[in-house]
């Protein structure tokens, strides 16, 4: 049987409704930090991202736009919420002593208040996506 356009459509329709096919992106989900939107992330038991970066910083850059990739290439990907924190705003603050954060562009895995895994100015792909696969989700 060949498949004509028309056909080809309509099983691209009937696969995308019953969710056989993905959007072709999805956008990461981009929380900025405050003590409030952490506490309810926390409270809610699901696995999240909290990401020290600078708007400056071109290590930073580079980890988003890894982020953004992983995330328009994966469903799974894109549910992990990203707590963005300011490195300039909040370098000096309670979280950035409690958790020992040694600088900018650093990703620091999470489940509540049990850490997962970090990386710290790594950029590889395949590093940032391993760190991701710690959320088990």
């Amino acid at each position: 049987m060949l498949l004509n356009r028309r056909s080809a459509l309509s099983l691209i329709a009937c696969l995308t409704a019953l969710g056989a096919v993905r959007p072709a992106s999805a956008a990461a989900r981009v929380i900025t930090y405050s003590e409030q939107t952490l506490a309810e992330v926390v409270a809610s038991g699901e696995p999240y991202l909290i990401d020290f970066f600078a708007t400056w910083c071109g290590t930073c850059a580079a980890q988003d736009r890894v982020l953004e990739g992983l995330a328009a290439e994966s469903t799974i990907y894109a549910a992990i919420p990203i707590i963005r924190v300011d490195w300039d705003e909040h370098s000096r603050g309670d979280l950035v002593r409690k958790m020992d954060i040694p600088r900018r562009s650093t990703l620091v895995m999470m489940r509540g208040t049990t850490e997962l895994g970090r990386l710290v100015a790594d950029t590889r792909r395949d590093a940032i996506a391993g760190l991701l696969d710690l959320s088990g989700s």
